[in-house]
């Protein structure tokens, strides 16, 4: 069955607008958890728009599943993720001037570094995800550095106008059976909700989902916990055919 790791950064996002201490993300992370998340996603980004070192610290200690630290590929970083040893490091892209992560790591154009990083990690006993396009070239690319997971960047596809997100789909599919055939764990993320979410259900060498945005402005409306146990029980359901995935959600907004 798989797994539903909780991105709470935008709860840190709705601190920071205000300077103060409320919301507290160590609040999410144990609501989720609560709820039946797997895991727990926090991204300590290089401008600490969101999360800060002292979140990052708390969370380490309190997350009682998988605890992912989103992290650019720098030294700063790697210093930060060695002394708190999360379950598990993904590596993702930053662009100071972005307002989320806009695509997947650039792995086969700076693949030494890259690859460092990575074994840098390993040999610390951290797992290393790499967040890359669904594309072969960026996939092998991401198998040559030894990472044991990719996790796909799924928002060209959650962005695409519903009569376009056949083809992302596709790409998606053949990246997931390429990745399994590596050797490499699945996971997949960004921009996904309860209305878009279930044709990727039907990808079985996914393994993973990280879900962060569209859970906690759900919970805006229905409180944390139902926003998780709302996207666990779409993930726990069992996989249905593609004529059901033309019916309505289920879902009531």
């Amino acid at each position: 069955m798989p797994k539903l790791c909780v991105n709470i950064d935008h709860v840190a996002t709705l601190r920071q607008a205000r300077g103060g201490v409320e919301p507290e993300p160590l609040w999410a992370a144990m609501l989720a958890e609560k709820a039946g998340a797997h895991g727990i996603i926090a991204h300590l980004r290089e401008d600490r728009r969101h999360m800060q070192d002292e979140d990052m610290r708390i969370l380490s200690k309190v997350v009682q599943g998988r605890f992912n630290m989103e992290m650019a590929a720098v030294e700063e970083m790697v210093e930060i993720a060695m002394e708190l040893k999360p379950t598990v490091c993904t590596l993702v892209p930053e662009r100071r001037q972005e307002l989320t992560t806009e695509g997947g790591l650039e792995v086969k154009g700076n693949f030494e570094a890259v690859r460092n990083i990575t074994q840098t990690l390993i040999a610390a006993g951290i797992e290393v995800s790499l967040f890359i396009d669904p594309e072969p070239e960026q996939l092998r690319a991401a198998h040559l550095t030894g990472a044991q997971t990719v996790e796909f960047h799924t928002g060209t596809y959650a962005n695409a106008a519903a009569a376009g997100q056949a083809k992302h789909l596709t790409a998606l599919q053949d990246s997931a059976r390429l990745a399994s055939k590596l050797g490499i764990k699945v996971a997949a993320g960004h921009g996904l909700t309860l209305r878009n979410l279930e044709p990727l259900l039907q990808i079985e060498e996914i393994e993973e989902y990280s879900i962060g945005h569209s859970i906690v402005a759900r919970a805006l409306f229905v409180g944390f916990e139902t926003a998780v146990k709302e996207m666990l029980e779409l993930i726990n359901r069992p996989r249905i055919s593609k004529a059901a995935l033309a019916a309505p959600p289920s879902y009531r907004f």
